[in-house]
């Protein structure tokens, strides 16, 4: 009987060490678990709730509260001009929705500059800055860059034509008149998406300050204007360019030669007997 007593105390030790060992080793679990949860509770990013579309949407459609769904962003990253309230979107509600000026993907947050303002179309108005004017200018395949031109990209503009020299010659120049031009519209195309297809262009429209219309307006009827596309992150300052014929194949330009005026001679006349002689005398005016 004791040793049936005793064999009993063994395994009832053992069996209480044995819960003893796994409640401590899931204590330890639970602990670790709770470690790396804070941790990664420390390293989260904090998120706000923005408006973004629900759908992909294209250049010139309307912007309504039914494309629309509330996302959480990266506080952190946040670009500007988005929207957190539906107050702020659509501020008049569905009577005066916002037109899309650039397309957009599902779910890409909604930008203050990729939308117009609450009932405005998506002309070109919209897309002029303050202060500034379009202008039309007529292209081909060769003065419009083979058709590769997209709205919003920068052109210099170079006029070809007629100047009179220092020394009277009619020549043909081609020089540079503006740089940096900002394209708005290609053709009837003001759309610059990436799905943009490359198209021999008839027009394109820029945006120029009055000043620059005007000169850009007598340089096309007085000439051909060709234009020059600008890298998307070139920042340089091209400085004053003239090109004419004998500059281009390396004609040195003549020197011009300035006569100086002949020395005015006074003289008189007397007679030695039946000689005449000629005497020098200060000229008077």
């Amino acid at each position: 009987m004791r040793a049936v007593f005793g064999l009993v105390l063994i395994v009832g030790i053992g069996l209480a060490g044995f819960a003893v060992y796994m409640a401590q080793d899931y204590l330890e679990q639970t602990q670790a678990q709770l470690a790396r949860e804070r941790a990664a509770a420390a390293e989260a990013v904090p998120t706000v709730e923005i408006y973004a579309v629900n759908r992909e949407i294209g250049y010139g459609e309307q912007l309504t509260p039914e494309d629309v769904q509330i996302i959480r962003y990266a506080e952190p990253f946040l670009p500007e001009g988005t929207f957190a309230t539906e107050e702020q979107l659509f501020p008049e509600g569905a009577e005066e929705p916002r037109v899309v000026l650039r397309p957009m993907l599902a779910l890409e947050p909604v930008l203050a500059a990729k939308v117009t303002e609450p009932g405005e179309d998506a002309g070109l108005t919209s897309r002029l800055s303050r202060g500034m004017r379009a202008f039309a200018i007529r292209v081909d395949v060769s003065s419009g860059v083979s058709g590769f031109l997209r709205p919003g990209d920068r052109v210099d503009i170079y006029w070809t034509g007629r100047s009179v020299s220092n020394d009277g010659r009619v020549e043909e120049v081609t020089k540079l008149i503006e740089s940096a031009v900002k394209l708005i519209a290609v053709d009837q195309q003001a759309d610059g998406s990436s799905s943009f297809n490359a198209t021999i262009a008839r027009t394109v429209t820029v945006e120029a300050t009055p000043q620059e219309v005007a000169a850009l307006a007598q340089a096309q009827s007085t000439g051909r204007l060709s234009l020059s596309l600008v890298g998307q992150d070139d920042d340089t300052v091209a400085g004053q360019i003239e090109v004419n014929q004998r500059r281009l194949l390396g004609i040195p330009e003549q020197e011009e030669t300035v006569e100086a005026p002949a020395e005015e001679v006074c003289t008189i006349r007397t007679r030695r007997g039946a000689e005449v002689v000629e005497i020098p005398i200060p000229c008077t005016n």
